[in-house]
């Protein structure tokens, strides 16, 4: 794919991403093609190339350097969009195609071009609207054994593992984690967004030193622990879908990091479905219970056929699985507080048209985020989690 190189980086234009295009000739010679940008994420920007006759269609993702969300006093480096194309890539290598395949990247100019996956749709708009996903758990606890147990040491050479560390350093993103998830929710930060009538309900968990000191740990996990390259940023709006298939899309916070951390932001965001519905929290659970039993069952397959001295001993399998699972439950408790009060809110909860319901539903995120981080070792099974939640919902 020969293209004229640019010298140095300027953000893509509609016009700019179509002559790209062509230039790396996945298109036919003499094609009418269509541009347009359709990123509304808070970080890039995204074009769809269309050929006029056929449909057929690439994405082409482009790293701002600044967060779009705030605008250019917030400065980004570009580098992240490699880390996304070699995070897509090797994922890819271990799932197949739950995640988009990668057709072209060049990291001076922070573009990916990727499979254009718009016939699926955003899981978090899908559920919103009631749509039913029979393959979304099974996918996502898949993508999350796989992904999880291929690059750790566990599967790895240690030389490859270390290898891979210094490939996917990720500080300026693992900050935006560091402050947006583990800091600023729990203090009185200027990047905090809630409504006044949870003012109250704010002031008590910032109030809260047991609360604070847990999520301490969670946070020195977080920044100490590298078990594994992580998603990141696994959400239900970085997942599109179908009834028969699952794509798990844009890890640019892709990095080294704890086990638990990608499988509770996952559970965290199928919580949000559960507050925000009133007939379809038994079809939520069960994806939480299947994402864990599916990632619990795929991991301890992979870690049985493995050839490393230490898996073989007696009980060791089990420490891993039950230190990743509570600390899921602990990251997916800081999820449930900062996606309620913190800079990025999820739709699931801000589109609930009846305030007061609304409001209902993001004081239980937070006291159930709350339970979660503090008694996250009292809970030993997924179905003792399921309770612990239903418990909130009911």
């Amino acid at each position: 794919m020969a293209i004229t190189k640019l010298n140095t980086y300027q953000p893509l234009t509609e016009q700019s991403a179509t002559a790209l295009a062509i230039g790396l000739r996945i298109f036919e010679d003499g094609t009418l093609l269509t541009c347009e940008e359709i990123g509304d994420g808070n970080l890039n920007l995204v074009f769809r190339v269309l050929e006029r006759e056929t449909g057929k269609g690439i994405i082409i993702k482009q790293a701002l350097p600044y967060a779009k969300v705030v605008g250019e006093s917030w400065p980004l480096t570009i580098e992240r969009a490699r880390i996304e194309a070699s995070a897509l890539k090797l994922q890819r290598s271990f799932v197949g195609d739950l995640v988009p395949e990668v057709y072209y990247s060049d990291p001076t100019l922070a573009i990916t071009v990727m499979e254009d996956l718009s016939a699926l749709t955003i899981a978090r708009a899908g559920l919103i609207k009631g749509e039913k996903y029979p393959r979304l758990s099974h996918d996502v606890g898949t993508f999350l054994a796989n992904t999880l147990y291929f690059t750790s040491d566990y599967a790895l050479h240690p030389f490859k593992k270390k290898e891979y560390v210094k490939e996917f350093s990720n500080p300026e993103l693992c900050k935006i984690t560091e402050d947006l998830v583990f800091t600023d929710p729990f203090f009185n930060s200027e990047t905090n967004e809630f409504e006044e009538e949870l003012s109250r309900d704010v002031q008590h968990l910032w109030d809260d030193f047991t609360l604070k000191l847990e999520v301490a740990k969670l946070k020195k996990s977080f920044l100490t622990e590298g078990e594994a390259l992580l998603h990141g940023d696994l959400h239900t709006g970085s997942i599109f879908v179908d009834q028969n298939q699952t794509k798990v899309i844009d890890p640019e916070f892709a990095f080294y990091g704890p086990i638990g951390f990608d499988i509770g932001q996952f559970i965290a965001n199928l919580i949000f479905q559960a507050a925000s519905k009133t007939d379809e929290g038994e079809t939520i659970l069960y994806h939480i219970e299947n994402t864990w039993n599916v990632f619990s069952t795929a991991f301890s397959r992979h870690w049985k056929e493995s050839g490393d001295a230490y898996t073989k001993v007696n009980g060791y399998l089990e420490y891993v699985l039950e230190k990743s699972f509570q600390d899921s439950i602990g990251f997916a408790g800081c999820e449930c507080i900062r996606r309620t009060i913190g800079l990025a809110h999820v739709e699931d909860l801000d589109a609930i048209p009846d305030k007061e319901r609304r409001l209902q539903a993001k004081r239980t995120c937070l006291t159930l985020g709350k339970e979660l981080i503090i008694k996250r070792k009292q809970i030993h099974s997924i179905e003792e989690l399921l309770s612990v939640i239903k418990f909130h919902f009911e």
